[in-house]
């Protein structure tokens, strides 16, 4: 049978039991009959059971509840995943965030397509062979995030370094039946959104839309965004449910560029001048996602469940300056995902047992191609070729397939073995279409990833686990042609000197060991883990020139690192409320092994040391304050470790009221209270021999945000 949804889950059981006493023959002769009980059953929420249930996990874990997250300013995704250990997300003031989870996409900037990180929505793949494109990551959307770090994500099919993060949707059984919402603050900051939930029956549905708008910190870095989402489900009979869902944005982008150190300390909301001229911008015109999941409970013990989905994400960005013109670059990214997961719970060598078989598979449609035009005149050989010329264009197709099996084996009351291995194929097909020339490259891979761990209760409040786990990463199509030595060779031509023909990149892999706990004491609730990667072919990026970055193969590197983190309860005072204290610390030592050039010295683009803090005091009436922290050490902004981008500290406070029946809310955000100057990202160079180059992107200044919200339930 299937779960019923919380919401439609009795709350109260009732038991008759019948009792006979047969060791005296008076009582034998009589049967006696008990009064009915009662029994009180404490629902659980679906955040609740979403941390219970990665608990099975042999390894480390997130779960985010948004309902905690929008009683403050709801941005982007690096408000979702704050104070979460493991987890660095940064943000230059738009919605292009860098995340990494233990050292995946290290060097990367906040661009338009993220990597080593396997980003899904409800359990169906958003991420490619493209990338990660950002633009329907609407954090009010979701009622909750889920971080698999690592190898952690084996069974989301998820084999990437960073692990899997699983944005949920809110649906009718979470969502209130009316919800507006309205946030605004500094540098023409607005957001509002509109939303609708509710159960009918055998169908439930949500809907919701959302828009944004802000001028940005920097000069040259407004934005805008606006979309829709929204699902269907509905109970065809107790054992079968199908819920369809759909996402659509648009955003609009200027990028004002990165900035050195000395314009970071001396003139932080300054554009890069190569910006202003070309008027850099980056637009995804409108993207879509267009899936649908059906679960069948073929049995009491028995689950399969099928997923299918399309993607649809075209970008029009200008952002490269070419012989005294820019590049406009037109994508049309579209694929088609398709997953498939069978569950059962049995016995194996006479022990509880749970099985997992799983398969992914994401695939380029043959309309993902790429066209590059002049967007200012440019005088080549002495002939003006005017905005619009056509400099190249190409294609990028691939497809990524992962077949998994895991095994859940309860080898004592407290002890369980989980194991797992699974195949993976991908294939790459990259070729420049015009100017035409036959340099194609059409080439696939199997790989394979075995996994082991054990998971020990030791006590109630207590969980030890660890695993051994390996990962394969493969490459993104379109990096096997920007990262290409092999450059068209004619002087009179617009195109000259442009990547001709793509170039081969080996998978990245790593082998990982994980050791962690998890409990609950008298200090609060607390996770800590310790990995150690190393990682052979890691896919690393560079600035080789303005705005142009090159892939490549590294030789063998090392991440490894400590995550830990902690809710304390300070104080209880009853009916004067509560104070408590939730940190985060991840320490990253991410470094070469042995490379002929940089020898052992650190990868740059991530600080080895990343601490988040919030203190905070909660009245019974509903009213709240906070205090919190950031802290960051200095970050290499160079392959060569010739120079740093400072650390930094940053304060922020809150204060806002919830009503105790959570139908309305009101809320202040104040941010970098001290206005500090500070580099938020890197995105590093190859040796810049100790110059301060342009590599970082600025983080926000003092900000005052605020925000109301109402809701219908």
């Amino acid at each position: 049978m299937l779960p019923l949804p919380l919401s439609r889950q009795p709350a109260r059981l009732t038991l008759l039991a019948l009792a006979c006493l047969s060791s005296h023959s008076a009582f034998a002769e009589e049967p006696v009959q008990l009064d009915s009980l009662q029994v009180s059953g404490v629902q659980m929420s679906e955040v609740e059971a979403a941390r219970e249930e990665l608990k099975r996990v042999p390894g480390a874990t997130n779960v985010v509840d948004m309902a905690k997250v929008e009683q403050g300013r709801v941005a982007g995704v690096a408000d979702v995943l704050a104070y979460q250990p493991g987890v660095y997300a940064q943000s230059p003031g738009n919605e292009g965030v860098k995340i990494s989870v233990r050292g995946s996409g290290i060097n990367r900037g906040p661009g338009s397509h993220a990597s080593g990180t396997h980003i899904m929505l409800d359990g169906l793949p958003l991420t490619g062979p493209g990338g990660t494109p950002y633009e329907l990551l609407e954090p009010l959307w979701i009622s909750r995030a889920e971080v698999l770090r690592g190898a952690n994500g084996f069974d989301r099919g998820s084999l990437a370094l960073g692990g899997a993060i699983d944005y949920i949707t809110h649906t009718g059984y979470t969502a209130p039946k009316l919800q507006l919402r309205y946030e605004a603050g500094s540098r023409g900051y607005q957001k509002r959104s509109i939303a609708s939930g509710q159960v009918l029956g055998d169908f439930d549905y949500y809907l919701a839309l959302t828009d944004s708008e802000t001028d940005g910190y920097q000069d040259h870095s407004s934005g805008k965004g606006k979309g829709i989402a929204g699902n269907f489900g509905y109970r065809i009979n107790e054992n079968l449910e199908t819920r369809f869902y759909l996402r659509y944005r648009e955003t609009e982008h200027d990028i004002p560029g990165r900035l050195t150190k000395a314009q970071i300390e001396h003139d932080p909301r300054a554009a890069a001048a190569n910006n202003l001229r070309i008027d850099a911008y980056r637009d995804q015109p409108g993207s879509t996602w267009i899936t649908n999941k059906t679960t069948w409970q073929i049995d009491d013990d028995s689950t399969l469940v099928a997923g299918l989905a399309y993607h649809h994400y075209p970008m029009d960005f200008a952002e490269t300056a070419y012989r005294d013109s820019a590049y406009r670059i037109r994508v049309d990214y579209s694929d088609v995902s398709a997953t498939l997961n069978y569950t059962r719970r049995h016995t194996l060598f006479g022990l509880d047992s749970t099985t997992t078989i799983g398969f992914r598979n994401t695939t380029s449609l043959p309309s993902s191609k790429s066209r590059e035009n002049a967007t200012l005149p440019m005088t080549v050989d002495g002939t003006v070729y005017p905005a619009g010329t056509l400099m190249r264009a190409y294609e990028h197709l691939g497809s990524d397939s992962v077949l998994h099996f895991s095994n859940e084996l309860q080898l004592a009351p407290d002890l369980w073995l989980t194991s797992g291995l699974a195949l993976i194929h991908t294939r790459r097909e990259v070729q420049v279409t015009w100017p035409a020339n036959d340099d194609k490259l059409d080439e696939s891979t199997w790989d394979y990833a075995p996994r082991i761990g054990l998971r020990y209760q030791l006590n109630p409040e207590v969980q030890l686990y660890g695993n051994i786990s390996r990962s394969v990463e493969p490459p993104h199509a379109w990096s096997m042609i920007w990262g290409s030595p092999r450059r068209f060779n004619a002087p009179d031509q617009p195109y000259n000197a442009r990547q001709r023909a793509p170039v081969s990149l080996d998978n990245q892999t790593a082998t990982t060991f994980e050791l962690g706990a998890r409990g609950d004491s008298v200090i609060g609730e607390w996770d800590l883990a310790y990995y150690y990667s190393q990682v052979r072919h890691e896919l690393l990026t560079v600035e080789i020139e303005n705005n142009v970055f090159a892939e490549s193969n590294a030789s063998p590197t090392v991440h490894q690192g400590i995550e830990a983190g902690l809710t304390s309860p300070l104080w209880q005072g009853g009916a004067a409320g509560a104070l408590a204290l939730r940190q985060a610390y991840t320490f990253s030592d991410f470094h070469y092994r042995d490379d002929d050039e940089f020898g052992d010295k650190r990868l740059p683009g991530l600080p080895r040391h990343y601490y988040q803090a919030e203190l905070r005091y909660d009245h019974p009436s509903g009213f709240y304050a906070g205090l919190n922290t950031q802290y960051a050490s200095k970050v290499a902004v160079d392959y060569a470790n010739s120079y740093y981008a400072d650390a930094y500290a940053t304060f922020g406070a809150t204060l806002g009221y919830a009503s105790p029946k959570d139908d309305w809310q009101a809320w202040l955000d104040l941010r970098n209270l001290t206005d500090k100057r500070y580099a938020a990202t890197v995105t590093p160079g190859y040796n810049d021999n100790g110059a301060d180059v342009a590599r970082s992107t600025p983080g926000e200044g003092f900000g005052v945000y605020t925000g109301v919200s109402w809701s219908w339930l």
